[in-house]
């Protein structure tokens, strides 16, 4: 499942630990939960996911543009209005999320 990389014997390159990386952390699947839905605003997101401090959010939403899984659109209004929508990159992963909820209902 994993290969160790012949140029250097102790670093694994593994795809799950790549997708996992590309995901980012605890707060993204729930980021990404509500990005399935639609493009959202800061404050809807932070309003939807309850427990997330706006720095884990801003965080969460940095990791997640920079790794390509979804675009942040600044609209010149006044107050300046922010979208995040996902790529496709990001819809893709709706289908392994999707799975990873059955998983979670049934096993857990």
């Amino acid at each position: 499942m994993c290969e160790v990389k012949e140029t250097a014997p102790l670093e694994i390159e593994c795809s799950i630990e790549k997708a996992l990386s590309v995901i980012g952390g605890k707060w993204s699947f729930l980021v990404l939960k509500e990005l399935f839905e639609g493009k959202k605003r800061f404050g809807e997101l932070q309003k939807a996911i309850s427990k997330i401090s706006p720095k884990a959010l801003t965080d969460t939403l940095r990791h997640l543009e920079s790794n390509g899984v979804l675009i942040r659109t600044v609209h010149a209004t006044v107050p300046v209005t922010v979208e995040y929508t996902l790529t496709e990159k990001g819809q893709s992963l709706h289908t392994i999320i999707k799975e990873m909820k059955y998983w979670g209902s049934y096993w857990a």
